[in-house]
């Protein structure tokens, strides 16, 4: 829960100067973070992170209190959740019932909150205007021309070849039987809406609209201060960022991508072993001490772990890894070993300890000579990798520094031409957003705002013998007891991106009356730009779960306590 925010700018710059390297710029930029992070922590005892807005233009200090005893009180079947499937996702109209009810818990009894949302009895008009309150993931409105450019025809492509690829592995994986599927269905899920919402973004950079639109802009900036002495200064950070692309695109696909739980927490423990011998300013930014307890949480948690999916994911990228490099690549054959993508996948991860907590914790508390005398064969193969994967990412560092330089440039530019009232790109902190409820045109057909109850059993109708439309048992038998115009899924404008899933909507009177879970197709070029003509979050409506949580799922006791 955030509770404060100050401005650390001038504590973040005062640790840069302009003689330092991109390299040491970095480096001093990351320690002084870690120190005022660190100094907020032991002050408040709140989780304290220092936030980048404006591309590196200003610099906050987000304090949060931590909840960590956190539990499940009601969730619905994934068939009404994700009613549709992957065809409905980013569409509308849309019959999801895609919310879930927690409890927060301290000293082992329910928290008692001064402040909450009071729960709506009939949710918004149509034109009402509703709240958003979220913390969406990252946007990029700042970005240049030469950055969307490359965003456009070199990382997105990119992005999706890899996305197709890893969809085709899981749907295979998945054909092996009804458990490998079940395992594999939260990856296959992500996979898939993080393809479909990447097709989208990609689409929007593609329409020549939209880049006409970024270029003039971006033109009119640049002659707003080229022409005024006091910002001259500025009018180079464009071919900085240029430059940046370059070396991007010539860095594409030479990283060594291993994301899989097992490699992650082998590759975490080796790392933390190593950085722990350092003052906290000096490590790595996640296992500096400001951000210990949250990283330690992940590290060992108890989540399940397949070691079957696992092998299937390792073996791929290895295989990916050899199709990049080739085959006879130095780095290739130290990683094989002598042996096939598969086989070798087989070794890691049918030898590794690591799905076992208690060992991890072990490894962890013997620091940097558990670590070096392990024969864990995943520990291992992190170590064998680690230089590689430091040198890159610490690369990777130096291209963003040069980057965030240029743009807090481009910013004191827009602040001296615009003033602040343009907000900065999402950061996975707190925003709020608002909007009418508000339907929109589409291929000359009026879409409206709201769909209802009987939406969905017709929607199940259209598309009889699918069986991403077959509404869960409960429905049925509780559709006599469902009211068909009870609200289902409502439409607004208020501006939102990924990481927006589960923020709830509010009325004027702080009443919640939806919860965002989507966004239509035409709001993913919100990445990039903001147009409220088409583009449209999309939410639950609170009286669908209200008449779910009575009619369907007989949890009387609990939409009494929501106060319905």
């Amino acid at each position: 829960q955030l509770v404060k925010i100050q401005d650390v700018t001038k504590e973040v710059n005062a640790a840069v100067n302009q003689s330092m390297s991109a390299s040491d710029a970095a480096t001093a930029r990351r320690a002084v973070i870690a120190k005022i992070s660190k100094a907020a922590l032991d002050e408040s005892g709140l989780r304290s992170d220092v936030v980048t807005l404006y591309g590196g233009g200003r610099y906050h200090l987000y304090q949060y209190k931590k909840y960590t005893d956190v539990r499940l009180v009601w969730s619905p079947e994934a068939a009404i959740a994700f009613f549709g499937g992957d065809a409905d996702n980013f569409e509308y109209p849309r019959y999801c019932l895609d919310a879930c009810l927690f409890r927060v818990y301290e000293n082992d009894k329910p928290a008692q909150i001064e402040h909450f949302l009071k729960w709506s009895g009939n949710g918004p008009a149509e034109n009402e205007l509703v709240f958003v309150s979220g913390n969406p993931g990252r946007t990029s409105r700042i970005f240049t021309t030469a950055a969307l450019k490359n965003q456009r025809d070199v990382r997105l492509p990119n992005v999706l070849d890899f996305l197709r690829r890893r969809e085709i592995l899981l749907q295979q994986f998945s054909l092996r039987g009804t458990e490998q599927a079940r395992i594999a269905s939260d990856d296959l899920f992500g996979v898939q809406n993080a393809r479909k919402a990447r097709m989208g973004m990609l689409r929007g950079l593609q329409d020549p609209a939209v880049m006409a639109a970024k270029v003039q802009s971006e033109a009119k900036l640049l002659e707003q201060i080229k022409s005024d002495p006091a910002l001259q200064k500025y009018a180079s950070a464009w071919d900085r960022i240029a430059e940046v692309q370059g070396r991007q695109t010539a860095r594409i696909d030479q990283g060594l991508s291993m994301n899989t739980r097992l490699f992650a927490i082998a590759q975490q423990l080796v790392q933390m072993a190593a950085e722990d011998q350092k003052p906290s300013e000096d490590r790595l930014t996640e296992y500096a001490d400001a951000g210990r307890e949250s990283f330690e949480q992940q590290l060992f948690s108890s989540a399940p772990i397949h070691p079957e999916l696992e092998q299937v994911l390792i073996g791929d990228l290895l295989a990916r890894t050899l199709e990049l490099r080739g085959a006879e690549h130095p780095s290739c054959v130290t990683m094989l070993n002598g042996k096939s993508p598969l086989d070798r996948a087989a070794e890691l991860v049918g030898g590794t300890r690591l799905a076992d907590v208690e060992f991890r914790k072990q490894l962890a508390a013997g620091g940097i000579d558990a670590i070096n005398a392990s024969d864990d064969p995943m520990i291992v193969f992190a170590r064998l990798v680690d230089d590689e994967v430091r040198a890159f990412r610490l690369e990777s560092e130096e291209l963003q520094e040069i980057e965030r330089q240029a743009y807090a440039e481009i910013a004191e530019a827009l602040f001296a031409t615009q003033g602040t009232s343009t907000y900065p790109d999402a950061t996975f902190t707190l925003r709020l957003a608002f909007g009418p409820v508000a339907g929109y045109e589409q291929a000359g057909e009026q879409i409206q705002a709201w769909t209802n109850m009987a939406g969905a059993f017709n929607h199940e109708a259209d598309h009889e013998g699918q069986k991403d439309y077959e509404l869960p048992e409960s429905w049925q038998n509780a559709r006599e007891r469902i009211s068909e115009s009870t609200p289902f899924n409502f439409v607004c404008t208020a501006d939102i991106i990924g990481g927006n899933s589960g923020s709830p909507a509010v009325n004027k009177d702080l009443e919640l009356v939806g919860l965002i879970f989507d966004g239509n197709i035409q709001s993913l070029t919100a990445d990039y730009v903001y147009d409220d003509r088409q583009g449209r979050s999309v939410c639950v409506h609170s009286s669908a779960i209200r008449d779910a949580l009575r009619y369907v799922y007989d949890a009387e006791s609990i939409a009494d306590q929501l106060g319905q």
